[in-house]
């Protein structure tokens, strides 16, 4: 039960992001980039950069609208053609930033979760509830492990976008 509540989340809260940040399916279709802004979050972070542009989808029928590109590889110049996938009426490209971010979030979503999971088989395979000391320090790592990864995941992009 843990599992899919983990899995429901993942599907409702990063999921679609992170999928159109690493590329999975085709190219939805091509923004043409109007302005491009340093966006920031609720508490007035900084998050990356943002553009709005016009978006035109590849698929027959779709009608073209204004969009916004989330966290952006790059700071585009007026007019730029960028390839992107949509999730949720946003447009999202592979950048470091985004995949820093959304893989991040996963991970954080996750990593509990499995920790949970593992806890409550050990307790059902031994018939009583075991300490979860042990658990609860592997939780920690784990989280700890998901913004490294991330992180990695994300420099790892960034040099990639920039050198291709």
């Amino acid at each position: 039960m843990t599992l899919a509540v983990a899995g429901w989340l993942m599907w409702v809260l990063p999921g679609p992001q992170l999928g159109a940040v690493l590329g999975l399916g085709p190219v939805d279709g091509v923004v043409s980039v109007h302005r491009c802004y340093e966006a920031t979050d609720a508490e007035g972070y900084a998050t990356g950069t943002d553009c709005t542009g016009w978006y035109t989808p590849r698929r027959a029928g779709a009608e073209a609208r204004e969009i916004v590109l989330d966290t952006a590889a790059d700071e585009y110049r007026r007019g730029t053609q960028v390839e992107v996938r949509t999730a949720r009426g946003r447009a999202y490209e592979l950048s470091g930033t985004a995949v820093f971010n959304f893989g991040s979030a996963a991970g954080l979503l996750l990593v509990p979760f499995l920790t949970l999971a593992a806890w409550l088989f050990a307790c059902a395979r031994s018939g009583a509830v075991e300490s979860s000391d042990g658990y609860f320090l592997v939780s920690l790592a784990g989280l700890l492990a998901a913004i490294v990864l991330a992180a990695v995941a994300g420099i790892l992009v960034g040099i990639a976008t920039a050198v291709f």
